[in-house]
């Protein structure tokens, strides 16, 4: 607040001005308290006053009679303010409108004062600067939080304009002020957030139990209301923390000429739902009261609105119904809204003589369209809960149902459309087929017998032949059921399969053998056949096949008869599917779940039928499970390997085993042994760096499993021990071993044989893990063994732990093996490197002497004596008189004995017919080759092998 003498400064200043203005022109009048823009009426300059002196006057006791000087400020201060409040000025000003609300009651002259006041303050507050929205931000919550606590005012008017002025204030916008204030008035966003921290919406609320007899500032109220919960949530959880939703279905239903009453609160209930709690504003509705209030106005609407303002007020209603059945407390039963919801969902397709649907007609538009299917979503509802279902059978809604899903028949639609307009268009009807097959897969399970007299099977089957067929039906696909299916069936397709997927998995005899008897494994097959194969991009397709091979499993799992009846034909199928491209199980289309319901289809269709397991396995059906263990993910493993090991009780299975041969030669066993380690990976089981056991007193323990041993669990639930082996592959994979054997396993590593020692003993591992177990429950629950239990829980532990450091030795001693092998073949590997480095060291030598003969003329000769000397020394002692050399020969039947090189040896001779005699012989044998000086060259032809000097020499040219 100014001081006092800044305020007189100002004010000398103000009317030192005036006088100027007046000098220039005069006989204009001026008013010394404010001056008006040019025949505007804008206020251009706003004289200061004292609020603080105000307030004094209004409260001290020597001028509180002084009613007519209150009244002349007070209308000054609200021509001073008409723009809007400065937020500096807010706690006074609330201040005098607080003690005129007291005065009103006593003397009325002060109430069009108060009225003017509280209509300024539906206009933006307005700031100097722009610091002054956070400096005076609590000022500012405190004063809108007063103006809801003025509700307390009897007069009407009063509450009028305060309804009035909270609605302007949070949307009215923001006008800028005239020039020469510097004001800014306050944004939208953030009026509307002081609104929601002052909690003036929880206040307003709190009032409407004072407005019982003023319908006009009730109405102005609820649409006040309307407006806060239309844009905050913070509003609407104020409202319901004060009941709001109650209060509003409670009196929603009282005399109203104008209809604004229900139609304002059903609104507010609305943004409730968008905005707030849905959990307690069904809470708050699920009371007896709230219910029949709501009973009463929807069916008001249903029986006298023809307008369509009144045909989606009833529809609102009908979704907050919906919304309050979801809760199992809410007695929507005991107040007799469900029965009439069950009645009004079954028309018009079953006449009644009820008296609530004797008068009823509808339009067909879209409103009774809509209508219409949350009618059929809140019976979907109130399955939940089943004491409805006998309301069910009463209205038959199984039979109305029936009507709805039958296949359309085109001419007769066509001659519907042509003689009148009172029925479903082909769009609504397609809509409603679908919509009434996805109720009765939730509904059609909790009443079978409904089901069965109703012949539903056949209406199925009937339904999917008619899917399938191919006709002048043009599905349009529009609504959310429809979805994928525009332009083909295949939208009542999905429904159909996935509602008779739902009857199957109920295991009941009776349903199965009827779909069975009427030939249903023959039509599945047919469909599968008919869609295509696996590798399909569209995703409602995918699913369909997926509910196809389920329904098919469920069907087969249990009966051989009907397993011949799935046949060759069906092996086939799933031996198209089996070969998916792997790439496909992360598109996130369904893949995935087409290849585990395909694999389903294996395990209760195929196996256990031998004639269905022999074709399987001449399709290669045990080689393409290998192949999607080698690349699906790790989580669907289980599943595949669940399906050999049942595969393996076959014989004629293992030779398939055995022979598969993956990626880079992997084997099967190698495969299984690779699958072990990941598994204990993920598990975190201890293992050194080698694959080797840790700690002996627990092999096979993974950490999550030491955890769940720490508490004794009840006799009925399964220990840590056993929930591992029914939910980890490790079984499974020692269950396979168990079939091919341990021994003679092709395509193994070191790391593999390690492995495999761990796997050999899994079973004698994990028996001494439930006697461990058992062991600890007993200590857990303070429970002390007879002394021979105790010395037979000691001896199986040792004998575990003996057993456990066995195969650490063992798996120590094929690791020794195994460097003992590496260190062998990294001797031959330097051996080979040594003798490739000599030899290149002799042809460096080699060829060094050779060039040094080259360049050095005596070197040569040296070389040449050399050479001659050595082949004269190669040369026998003994000579002939004419050549100088003789070879000793003897003659031995046919055999001749000769000697050369200091040698005896025996060779067959040559017959005398070939070489001329036995002179011609011998001359052949003493042939000799010349020696030729002069340079080094290269002989055509050599008659003699050459030394390394010669090679290199020919190498060089």
């Amino acid at each position: 607040m100014p001081s006092s003498s800044n305020q007189i400064t100002k004010s000398s200043n103000a009317m030192a001005r005036v006088s100027k203005t007046s000098s220039r022109k005069p006989g204009v009048p001026v008013d010394t308290q404010l001056i008006t823009a040019k025949g505007k009426g804008e206020i251009t300059n706003i004289k200061p006053v004292d609020l603080s002196r105000t307030i004094r006057l209004l409260e001290d006791s020597l001028t509180v009679s002084l009613k007519e000087r209150h009244l002349f400020t007070l209308k000054k201060i609200v021509k001073i303010y008409q723009t809007g409040f400065l937020l500096k000025d807010l706690e006074n000003i609330f201040k005098i409108i607080n003690i005129c609300s007291e005065r009103i009651k006593d003397h009325p002259e002060y109430t069009p004062f108060l009225h003017n006041l509280l209509k300024i303050c539906g206009l933006p507050f307005l700031k100097e600067k722009t610091s002054d929205e956070v400096k005076y931000r609590d000022f500012a919550k405190h004063s809108l939080s007063q103006l809801g606590l003025l509700m307390r005012v009897p007069d009407a008017d009063i509450r009028m304009q305060i309804c009035a002025s909270v609605s302007s204030f949070c949307s009215s916008p923001s006008t800028k002020p005239p020039p020469g204030f510097g004001l800014q008035p306050l944004s939208v966003g953030c009026r509307r957030e002081l609104l929601e921290q002052s909690g003036v919406a929880e206040t307003l609320v709190l009032s409407l139990a004072m407005l019982q007899d003023q319908l006009a500032v009730r109405l102005q109220m609820l649409q006040t209301l309307q407006l806060l919960s239309s844009f905050s949530d913070v509003n609407c959880e104020l409202m319901l923390k004060a009941g709001a939703a109650q209060k509003l279905c409670v009196h929603m239903n009282e005399a109203d000429p104008s209809g604004q009453l229900l139609f304002r609160s059903s609104e507010i209930l609305w943004n409730l739902l968008e905005r707030g709690c849905p959990q307690e504003l069904t809470s708050q509705l699920s009371s007896l009261d709230a219910i029949l209030c709501l009973k009463e106005a929807f069916l008001n609407q249903l029986q006298n609105g023809y307008r369509n303002y009144d045909q989606q007020l009833r529809n609102d209603l009908l979704v907050i119904s919906t919304l309050i059945a979801e809760n199992p407390k809410a007695p929507l039963i005991e107040s007799g809204f469900a029965k009439q919801l069950v009645h009004f969902a079954t028309f018009p397709e079953l006449k009644s003589h009820n008296p609530l649907s004797r008068n009823l007609k509808l339009t067909y538009n879209n409103e009774d369209f809509e209508m219409k299917k949350l009618l059929l979503n809140a019976v979907v509802v109130m399955s939940q809960d089943l004491s409805a279902v006998q309301l069910f059978r009463e209205g038959k809604v199984m039979l109305a149902l029936m009507h709805l899903i039958k296949p359309p028949d085109t001419t007769q639609v066509h001659s519907q459309a042509q003689s009148s307009g009172r029925n479903w268009t082909p769009v609504q009807q397609e809509e409603l087929q679908l919509q009434a097959l996805a109720t009765l897969a939730t509904l059609a399970p909790l009443m079978l017998e409904e089901y069965m007299t109703c012949q539903a099977n056949t209406c199925i089957l009937m339904l999917l032949e008619w899917c399938v067929q191919e006709d002048e039906y043009f599905c349009h696909g529009h609504s959310f059921h429809g979805t994928g299916g525009r332009g083909s069936k295949k939208a009542q397709l999905r429904y159909s399969v996935r509602l008779l997927r739902t009857m199957v998995s109920l295991a009941k005899p009776v349903i199965n053998q009827d779909l069975c008897d009427q030939g249903a494994i023959g039509l599945l097959l047919g469909l599968l056949s008919h869609l295509g194969g696996p590798d399909d991009e569209d995703e409602v397709a995918l699913e369909i096949k997926a509910d196809l091979q389920l329904t098919l499993s469920a069907l087969c799992e249990s009966d051989l008869h009907r397993k011949e009846l799935f046949g060759a034909e069906g092996v086939d199928m799933v031996v198209h599917f089996l070969k998916m491209n792997p790439a496909k199980f992360y598109s996130g289309l369904g893949h995935s779940k087409l290849i585990l319901s395909t694999v389903d289809c294996v395990w209760s269709c195929i196996i256990g039928c031998f004639t269905n397991e022999d074709v399987f396995l001449e399709k290669e059906g045990v080689y393409l499970l290998f192949d999607l263990i080698h690349s699906s993910p790790l989580t669907m493993h289980g599943v595949f390997l669940g399906v050999l090991l049942e595969l393996c009780d076959n014989p004629k299975a293992l030779p398939h085993v055995r022979a598969w041969r993956g990626p880079g030669g992997l084997s099967s066993p190698r495969l299984l042994l690779q699958l072990w380690r990941q598994e204990e990976e993920e598990l975190g089981v201890q293992r050194d760096q080698h694959g080797r056991i840790t700690d002996p007193l627990r092999p096979l323990v993974h950490p999550h499993q030491e955890q769940q041993a720490q508490v004794s669990n009840p006799a009925h639930m399964p220990s840590a021990a056993v929930v591992d082996v029914t939910e980890s592959q490790r079984s499974k994979i020692y269950g396979l071993f168990c079939k091919l054997g341990f021994t003679d396993l092709p395509g193994l590593t070191t790391e593999d044989f390690i492995t495999l020692s761990i796997v050999n003993r899994y079973l004698d591992f994990k028996t001494g893990e439930i006697w461990e177990e058992i062991t600890r429950e007993l200590s857990l629950e303070g429970v002390r063994p007879v002394t021979p239990d105790v010395e037979a829980l000691a001896t199986i532990a040792q004998a575990t732990e003996d057993m456990a450091k066995r195969v650490m030795e063992q798996q120590k001693e094929i690791l020794q093996k195994q460097e003992a092998e590496d260190a062998e073949r990294e001797k031959e590997a330097y051996a080979e490197i040594k003798s490739h480095h000599r030899q290149q060291e002799l042809t460096t030598k080699s060829w060094e002497h050779f060039v040094a003969k080259t360049s050095d003329y005596r070197i040569l000769k040296e070389c040449k004596k050399h050479q001659e000397k050595s082949i004269e020394a190669s040369r026998s002692k003994a000579t002939r008189r004419d050549s100088g050399t003789v070879y000793h020969q003897t003659h031995l039947s046919g055999l001749k004995t000769t000697t050369f090189c200091g040698r005896t040896m025996a060779i067959e001779s040559t017959p005398a017919h070939l070489t001329g005699g036995p002179l011609a012989n011998t001359d052949l044998a003493l042939a000799r080759v010349p020696i030729t000086g002069g340079a080094l060259r290269k002989l055509p032809q050599p008659t003699a092998p050459q030394d390394l000097e010669h090679l290199n020499a020919v190498s060089v040219q």
